[in-house]
């Protein structure tokens, strides 16, 4: 047989040291996937809780010649479109 093709020969008790230290990796992967998780599901009820938080409030006005303006909470003026068609 060609020297290319020999295979490694590895001691059992090598190989058994290696796979135990990957199962542990494993375990400690899953963990922090489990606590990824949970932070996300977190995070995303926090952002839930606080956009609850707030009141959509719609307003609509009418006008004799279609200029809808009126003035917001923050005292900015807001001009709105002609809807008469004039």
């Amino acid at each position: 047989m060609n020297e290319e093709h020999k295979s490694a020969q590895v001691p059992y008790f090598v190989h058994e040291g290696e796979m135990c230290r990957a199962e542990r990796t494993q375990k400690r992967l899953w963990v922090v996937i489990i606590i990824l998780i949970i932070a996300l599901i977190g995070t995303n009820a926090g952002w839930i809780i606080y956009e609850s938080q707030f009141e959509d409030i719609y307003v609509t006005q009418e006008t004799d010649k279609g200029y809808n303006s009126f003035v917001g909470n923050d005292g900015d003026i807001y001009n709105g479109q002609n809807t008469s068609g004039d």
